[in-house]
């Protein structure tokens, strides 16, 4: 963390602002970087030639990995009927399909980062996209409901892979070339996102619909072989430097802290299933919890490289409000993307199919916002209209009624997909300013599971607010919420002044660190 100590409180420092001459060989500037890699080719025999600076065949595979993780957490919503019919199960059982791939990735996705930290972003993307496979095929073939709810935490590890990883190859690949990372990039991977979790929903449906929901599992098989292949033939190499964590050395297993992995997976795991049931809260949960976030801040204050960095985030004060926003932002866009669905389907009287279809003006108004989210200069604008519309997107649907006309539904979820498509370009950017040179996968691995904590409360939130079943006066109380935290939430931009022009450098935010 002595990038972050040496910028102190001044804030994002853009890269293009630092000479590559200027970069200490140990650092790996540019000149040294582009050696390392030539290096490692010829050790490896399977690094390819740096080709142009952020060009298609370097984005392809981080694109495509990238969406694993998002199309998977939506689009199993329409497949749950179908294989709750087929296992005999409910509702509160096929939940657990849902809430088992968010723990994952919420663990994951730090966890993820920190090993392309430290072992190299190319090898944990390739990682990541195998043990997708192995998940796919379990999910097809598995003959029991245990089966497919392991078969979804894998999934969740396996796809946590690739979104830190990205980021990790991105901050990489400006290094070698001396220039900051476009911001219309960084709207690439946001809009991978953003579109493939949205359409999964309409995706889901039609798979389960014309090949059974198996095909919702197996899908995984082909789309994570292509990014396999796509890593292997066209990411760059990682440094020579980057040891992979099975060496040999008891230093590398300390580096990575399994203890502190551990001791955040089960506080995590502890508080999800109080939240899973809010109707009936488990108050005895909460002691273990609390024990095990106590004993996680104790070690990881003693650890010498703490999986939580908890010194630099109490110095990083930009980056800690970061996560807030994005937390309680995706808390809103979850309680309406699960709570509309099922609000379509049991009052509106849509099937899955056609819920899915009135639910994609919603995805492709957060397409469209990403790509003007990703080609705006700053930050703060774009956080500031995000929320605005995320209030009154939340007042449209305190309107609705099980009797409104389709135009309606459609205009509602239109204006809804705005927030989510500047939100997540904003929020991505500003983590990438301000995470530490040498942290940025496991900053964005935070920023994930920040995101992943909003899903899980909306879940519960859902559960306690319809009950049995969605009703018109529970989708006004859900919408009620995120008018509040709308306006909470637009508070919290105005009065952020780390996000303001002069605190996060130029408008590329491609900074090297921040101070808090």
């Amino acid at each position: 963390m002595k990038d972050s100590a040496r910028l102190g409180r001044g804030g994002a420092v853009p890269e293009a602002a630092i000479s590559p001459a200027a970069i200490p060989a140990a650092a790996g500037g540019p000149a040294q970087e582009a050696g390392a890699r030539t290096a490692t080719g010829a050790a490896t025999g399977s690094a390819p030639s740096p080709g142009p600076a952020f060009g298609p065949r370097l984005m392809a595979p981080l694109l495509l990995g990238s969406l694993l993780n998002p199309i998977n957490s939506t689009m199993i919503a329409t497949a749950l009927v179908a294989i709750g019919q087929d296992f005999h199960v409910g509702a509160a059982d096929t939940a657990w399909l849902v809430s088992a791939m968010y723990l994952a990735s919420a663990v994951g996705q730090p966890s993820m980062g920190r090993l392309a930290d430290r072992i190299g972003p190319r090898r944990v993307f390739a990682a990541g996209a195998l043990t997708v496979c192995a998940a796919g095929v379990l999910g097809a073939l598995a003959p029991t409901f245990a089966l497919l709810i392991v078969s979804r935490v894998v999934l969740g590890i396996g796809t946590a892979a690739a979104y830190p990883a990205a980021m990790a190859i991105l901050r990489a690949e400006s290094r070698r070339t001396g220039c900051p990372t476009p911001r219309h990039v960084l709207g690439r991977l946001s809009l991978a996102a953003l579109g493939s979790a949205a359409v999964g929903p309409t995706l889901g449906g039609l798979l389960a619909a014309t090949a059974g929901w198996r095909a919702v599992f197996a899908v995984n098989v082909p789309l994570a072989l292509l990014a396999l292949v796509g890593a292997l033939l066209w990411l760059p190499a990682d440094r020579k430097d980057a040891r992979p964590a099975h060496a040999g050395s008891a230093s590398a297993s300390a580096s990575l802290d399994p203890l502190g992995i551990a001791l955040f997976a089960a506080a995590l795991t502890c508080a999800m299933v109080f939240l899973l049931h809010l109707e009936d809260p488990q108050w005895l949960l909460l002691a273990p919890a609390g024990a095990l976030a106590g004993a996680l801040v104790w070690w990881q204050l003693r650890h010498p490289a703490p999986f939580v960095d908890l010194r630099m985030l109490a110095r990083n004060g930009a980056l800690v409000r970061t996560y807030l926003r994005h937390g309680l932002t995706y808390l809103v866009i979850y309680c309406v993307l699960y709570g509309f669905s099922q609000w379509l389907e049991q009052v509106h009287g849509a099937s899955s199919f056609q819920a899915g279809l009135i639910m994609l003006p919603m995805s492709l108004a957060a397409a469209v916002c990403s790509l003007v989210g990703a080609r705006t200069k700053g930050i703060r604008a774009p956080l500031t209209v995000a929320a605005v519309c995320l209030a009154l997107g939340s007042g449209v649907f305190l309107l609705l009624q099980g009797a409104s006309p389709l135009v309606a539904l459609l205009c509602a979820g239109a204006l809804f997909g705005i927030p989510q498509g500047l939100s997540s370009t904003g929020n991505q950017a500003a983590v990438y300013a301000q995470a530490p040179a040498d942290g940025v996968g496991a900053a964005a691995g935070l920023q994930r599971t920040a995101q992943y904590l909003g899903a899980i409360t909306a879940s519960s939130l859902i559960g306690l607010l319809y009950g049995q079943r969605a009703s018109d006066s529970g989708l006004h109380e859900i919408a009620l919420i995120g008018v509040v935290l709308g306006l909470l939430l637009l508070t919290l931009t105005l009065a952020d002044r780390s996000l303001r022009p002069a605190a996060t450098g130029t408008g590329t935010m491609t900074g090297t660190g921040a101070g808090g």
